[in-house]
Order: structure tokens, then sequence, then C-alpha cells
């Protein structure tokens, strides 16, 4: 999701909540701690230099149970964190400490909650680390539907 569309989105909803990709909810009186600007500058295995951007989002799970961010609330302090830090609208991502150590999470939404969705990994030079292209699944079935007009043993084609 881009810093515009949870912009957008915020005007549509009541209250802010988080969904966590187990389909627990970050407690309601979670603060959003940072909204930054990171960018990644680095090389992938196959040599091409490459760079990612992304708005960071921080949530914090504090003691302060009777704290409940408001939709408004959060749109304020996105505005005035492009203003201050120059923010565009890259994609946004999502820092938050469950249990034992930090998520990165990209963003959703299901028409009533946002979403943490789980990161994943993935080779960005496929073609040049020698990775097999991943071959295509067929069934049995599909193969003698194919081949109904090829010999079969027995009968007397060959």
């Amino acid at each position: 999701m881009k810093l515009s569309e949870i912009k957008t989105l915020l005007n549509t909803v009541e209250t802010v909540n988080f969904q966590l990709p187990d389909g627990n909810f970050v407690p309601e009186h979670f603060h959003v701690t940072e909204v930054g600007l990171i960018t990644k500058n680095f090389i992938d295995c196959g040599g091409t230099v490459r760079k990612e951007t992304v708005v960071n989002f921080q949530l914090w799970n504090a003691n302060d149970f009777e704290h409940r961010l408001k939709p408004q609330k959060l749109i304020h302090i996105i505005k005035l964190s492009e203003k201050v830090l120059g923010i565009e609208d890259f994609e946004i991502e999502v820092e938050y400490q469950d249990t034992t150590t930090i998520g990165k999470y990209d963003l959703g939404f299901n028409g009533k909650d946002f979403q943490l969705l789980n990161k994943k990994t993935a080779c960005l030079a496929q073609d040049q680390c020698g990775i097999p292209a991943e071959k295509q699944k067929t069934n049995l079935i599909q193969l003698t539907a194919n081949n109904a007009n090829s010999c079969t043993p027995g009968g007397g084609c060959c």
C-alpha cells in the first residue's frame, strides 16, 4: 500500500486497527512512534546495483491503556512527516514488535482493518544465479487426455 492510499482510507474508517498475519490485532492502545523514510542501496547477487525506498511506520504497544489513535491524528502525523522529511508517495512498511523481535510487514486493507502482511525474500537476479525455472506441474489424467490419439502399448500402431 502506498502512502496516498492509507491517507485516503483513513478518511473512510472510524478506528485505526492493525491485524497481524495470524489474525490477532495489535492492541488498540498502540502508538505510532515513527513515520520515516528508509532508503536501501544494495547490490544483488547478480551484480546489479539497486535502490529501494519505503515509508516506515513503527507501531509500539505501550502500557497506556486509555490511548486510542484516531484516523485524523494519523493523517496529521503523516502530513507532518511528508512536509518535514520530504516524503513522497512510496510503499509503506510497518515495524511491530509482537513478542521477541521486531517484524517488518507490508500493509494491506480488508475493507475494515489495516492488515500487516508477511514480507517474503526473493532472488532478484534469478537469471544469473543458476536457479532452475520452475517446471510446470501436470496431472497424469491430463497426459492421457492430451494424448488420446497417440500410440498405446498393444495398440498395433507402431
